[in-house]
């Protein structure tokens, strides 16, 4: 360790005394560790334990199963003593976290098995370790750092699961100036897959959104005894369906804060501005639950607007703490919650159309029990009157404009409202809004609300890279007249351009789209068009790939209450209804018969609403790869009126065409689709503008940037292509200057014979950021030839195609080396980011096709030979295993000899067989095996996709050999063979295998 990072080592100790922890310089191994936990354990819960109780104890609570852990952690647990009594305990203090001991060691060495980690500092409550800080001195990538947290906890032996050391909750990485934390998990919450998406890292801040970096400024605010405490205790959130923690960011929790404390105070009513996709669901599941608990409050309840947000909110209430929202399938139902005592209903999610039938004395349901003497849903509500209930309201811009607002102020006299919004209502775009049919009246969402709690805009959300920008292409139409802003262009012409630049926008269909209309009858035009044209597209051109195209608006409501109630946030929908009602249910049948041919699925109008979740789940799809679901099952583009352009959200849609007039919230509403942050292979939401809407954009940037921002457009929109292309031929120049300091040429072959680690993790870094940039504008829409022409003059596909292989080489190599210890700090800060060199569209269906295609090919007609094919492959990083085997395969093949898909594919399935069968031969030989019984073991592993020692011995005991002897032949034999199990596995993990890496 160097000795500016043990500087920082100690001041951080020095600055943490201040803060009243306790340093123990003398724990410094299990031993001591374990004695410190066992003296607080027996002060905290007045017991004396033998030295047999603690050592079962011990063995009780720790598990490699930190969910597990964690519960422990936070509840009261059982344990019987050895004389039979029970013993009921807790690991901390849990009524006051603050009344804890709170101590700090560091340089931990953590001897298991074979495992010998030595960790930089630790933070301990009541004994139990819950933080681990890692300090560096080199500028981090926290992503890299995360990634060396995760190789140690995947290390054979490891002491996190073995140990106290199951109960850390949090990660702390810095380099004094740069701190980043994270939550622990379990393997599959905290693998490092980089192939589609990496852990939640965060950077703590303060109420006003300003980031706290520095150490010693983040310890101040962070790690001070209490806010550590409140941290983990309240503010982490344990999600029960999928076995995981999630920490609260910083802005979230602040909201929470602000919403208890009114609440507390009894000051009013508030409202939380946090912009769409920052996560309010759990912000207000967090400030629902902790409600829960407070004995001021006798009901909460969350409401929201649209049957299916319902029970999309139920489902991620119940996601994070199972069955703590049960399902209000009608009014009755929630009225019989709302009066009933239970604890269970004490928090209830409903949407405001129940809440308005129930309080509305002029309903149907209502004005018949009065017929029939019976008490109304109101008169039997009257004993709420006087309680204190709680409303949380999802989206506070929406229904609550009408006449249910009033009507729950009015019932619910002492009853505090509070809100959620992206996109508050302003005196600016308050006055024209439609709402429910009536008009706004001017009413902002401080009239209703009183005031804002809590601010997260875009803007902040852009700088913390919490959402992305946008890339906003405004389509200029031409011809003698062409439209005004805000007038439509013939749709042909929207077809056509769609079609031409789709494959660009969504990353070679990585992604998917919607496209939004301006009415019910311009979707059925859309929807007809699409299919006219790419049928004759399909006619002319056997190359010719359609795009799945799906529609979906609401039907005719003929009295349905589940269309009545999605209907009322819909309201072009609901006007487009009224004219030919049944014109428009007899498309939207044709629209689902088309559908249901496409996807084999039995949709029908009368139950529009299993057809809606259908489509929302085929766009979510789009996360799985073709070769796990087939493209076919997937949808390319979504066309819609109103649906889907509020409240939904997809990381896997980055792309909205726009052929309807759109202003301020809704505006920002419907681009925010496409901004929801997956990797770097979506650098941005993009929106195609056919409607020259350039001026409404500026204003809804304008009007909720939420800051004094000197020019918000530069944080809320990319650079425009010129910026990034003189960006690209910068760091391609650096590239060339590299590889002339190397003496080598500028060319993909000479990498090759770069000399040393050191110049082969630079040439990773910088080609790395020229194929970074090159993604980024490939996702332009808006290029002109020109500078397509200037984009392919910095960059020539060929050589970027060569650079693209060699980068697959190098970084393999290097990726191995990262694997050992002893590894030199440049090649360990290495983030190698294949995601962003893994095609969507080349995947192994694809490649056969190719090599098929490629023996059909008439001599003199090639438009792909054998080494350009080859090259395809080795520059894409899904092949990093199999290209050498593909490569070797398609050389191998007969030159003159057309074969078909089905040909290709057997063959290639053959010869990795015999390659295989040849290369386990050779190991069995070299290693004195029975070829068939290596065989009979590796299928055996490769079935179970478990690693079996027993069966290892078996296979060794014809040797004859002593243990030692054995052991060590065995060792020999892994060797050779973890490699090629692992390659056998394609990708798939073989529980206990790690063990002999």
């Amino acid at each position: 360790m160097t000795t500016t990072e043990h500087q920082i080592e100690l001041d951080l100790i020095a600055k943490l005394g201040e803060l009243k922890y306790t340093y123990r310089p003398d724990i410094r191994d299990r031993a001591a560790l374990e004695a410190n936990f066992r003296a607080k354990f027996e002060a905290l819960n007045r017991v004396r334990l033998t030295d047999s109780e603690f050592q079962r104890l011990l063995d009780s609570i720790v598990t490699p199963d930190v969910y597990n852990a964690s519960q422990t952690l936070r509840n009261i647990n059982a344990f019987e003593r050895d004389d039979g009594t029970p013993l009921n305990y807790t690991l901390v203090n849990i009524r006051d976290w603050c009344k804890n001991d709170f101590e700090i060691i560091n340089q931990l060495r953590m001897n298991t098995d074979n495992s010998h980690h030595r960790y930089d500092v630790m933070l301990l409550i009541n004994g139990v370790p819950v933080v681990q800080i890692e300090l560096k001195t080199l500028a981090v990538s926290p992503r890299r750092a995360m990634q060396q947290i995760v190789d140690y906890k995947t290390h054979p032996g490891n002491g996190y699961g073995k140990t106290l050391l199951c109960f850390l909750q949090l990660f702390i990485v810095s380099n004094r100036t740069d701190t980043w934390y994270f939550a622990n998990n379990n393997a599959r919450h905290f693998s490092f897959n980089a192939d589609e998406r990496f852990l939640p890292v965060y950077q703590f801040a303060s109420e006003d959104n300003k980031k706290v970096t520095q150490l010693d400024s983040f310890a101040d605010k962070f790690l001070a005894k209490c806010t550590l405490g409140q941290i983990i205790s309240r503010y982490m959130v344990l999600v029960v369906s999928e076995q995981k923690l999630l920490m609260m960011r910083p802005y979230q929790i602040y909201a929470v804060k602000a919403i208890v404390e009114c609440i507390h105070q009894n000051c009013g009513n508030g409202y939380i501005w946090h912009t769409t996709g920052s996560g309010k669901t759990l912000t207000s599941f967090k400030a629902s639950t902790l409600l829960k608990d407070n004995p001021d409050i006798d009901k909460c309840l969350f409401v929201v607007d649209r049957k299916d947000l319902d029970r999309q909110t139920r489902e991620e209430f119940n996601r994070f703490q199972d069955g703590c929202v049960e399902e209000n399938t009608n009014t009755e139902a929630l009225v019989r919650r709302l009066l009933s005592d239970d604890y269970a209903d004490k928090v209830i999610v409903t949407t405001i159309q129940k809440l308005g039938l129930a309080l509305d004395e002029n309903s149907k349901r209502n004005k018949q029990k009065e017929k029939q003497g019976k008490e109304t849903y109101k008169q039997r509500l009257e004993p709420l009157r006087e309680q204190r209930v709680v409303f949380i309201f999802d989206e506070c811009h929406r229904s609550q404009f009408g006449e249910n607002h009033k009507a729950i102020k009015e019932f619910f006299p002492k009853a505090q409202l509070f809100g959620f919004t992206g996109t508050p209502i302003f005196k600016d775009n308050a006055t024209s809004v439609q709402i429910e049919g009536q008009q706004a009246s001017y009413r902002t969402t401080d009239d209703l609300f009183q005031r804002c709690l809590h601010e997260y805009t875009i803007t902040h959300a852009i700088e913390d890279q919490n959402v992305l920008k946008f890339h906003i292409d405004f389509f200029k139409p031409e011809g003698k007249k062409p439209p005004k802003p805000g007038e439509g262009l013939p749709k042909a012409k929207v077809i056509e351009t769609i079609l031409d630049k789709h494959d660009a926008a969504t990353n070679g269909r990585k992604f998917n789209a919607v496209l939004a209309t301006a009415s019910i009858n311009d979707a059925i035009q859309y929807f007809e068009a699409f299919k006219d044209l790419q049928d004759r597209k399909r006619a002319e051109d056997d190359g010719f790939f359609p795009l799945n195209i799906a529609c979906v608006f609401s039907p005719p409501a003929e009295g349905n209450k589940d269309v009545q109630q999605i209907q009322e946030d819909l309201p072009q929908e609901k006007a487009d209804n009224q004219q030919d009602p049944e014109g428009k249910k007899a498309a939207l049948t044709r629209i689902m018969t088309d559908y249901n041919a496409r996807f084999g699925t039995n949709h029908r109008t009368s139950e529009f609403d299993l057809y809606y979740q259908d489509v929302q789940k085929r766009i979510k799809d789009q996360q799985y790869a073709n070769a796990d679901l087939p493209h076919g099952q997937k949808i390319d583009i979504t066309i819609v009126v109103d649906m889907l352009l509020t409240g939904f959200d997809s990381k896997y849609l980055n792309t909205l065409y726009v052929d309807k007039n759109l202003k301020y919230h809704g505006l920002i509403q419907a681009f925010s689709r496409t901004n929801r942050v997956l990797n770097d292979s979506k650098p941005y939401g993009n929106v195609l503008d056919f409607r020259q809407q350039q001026r409404p954009v500026e204003e809804a940037i304008a009007l909720f940037s939420g800051e004094k921002t000197d020019n918000p457009r530069e944080i809320w929109l990319v650079d425009p292509a010129p910026k990034v292309i003189g960006t690209l031929q910068a760091a391609t120049q650096k590239l060339a200057d590299f590889m002339q300091s190397q003496e080598l040429t500028n060319a993909p072959e000479e990498v090759a014979n770069l000399k040393g680690d050191a110049a082969r993790s630079q040439f990773i870094n910088l080609f790395k950021e020229v194929q970074r940039l090159k993604t980024q504008l490939d996702q332009y829409t808006d290029l002109s030839d020109e500078q397509k022409m200037q984009i392919n003059q910095i960059a020539p596909p060929d050589q970027i195609q060569g650079f693209k292989g060699m980068y697959m080489e190098t970084a393999k190599r290097l990726k191995a080396l990262q694997d050992r210890d002893q590894t030199p700090p440049e090649v360990q800060q290495l983030d190698f980011e294949f995601v962003l060199f893994a095609s969507a569209v080349i995947d192994y269906d694809y490649i056969m096709g190719l090599i098929a295609r490629m023996t059909q090919q008439k001599p003199g007609k090639l438009t792909l030979n054998r080494e350009q094919l080859i090259g395809l492959i080795q520059a894409d990083a899904k092949f990093i295993d199999d290209r050498e085997d593909i490569a070797e395969y398609i050389r191998g093949l007969p030159v003159g000899r057309a074969l078909d898909e089905a040909a290709i594919r057997a063959g290639f399935d053959h010869f990795r067989a015999a390659k295989k069968g040849r290369a386990l031969a050779e190991i069995a030989q070299r290693h004195g095996l029975e070829v068939d019984a290596m065989q009979g073991f590796v299928d055996g592993v490769l079935r179970r996709r478990i690693f079996d020692g027993e069966a290892l011995s078996d296979l060794m005991a014809p040797l004859g050999l002593g243990w030692k002897a054995r052991t060590q032949k065995e060792l020999a034999l892994m060797e050779e063979l973890t490699p090629l199990l692992h390659k056998m596995a394609q990708g798939r993990e073989i529980s206990g295998l790690s063990a002999y890496e």
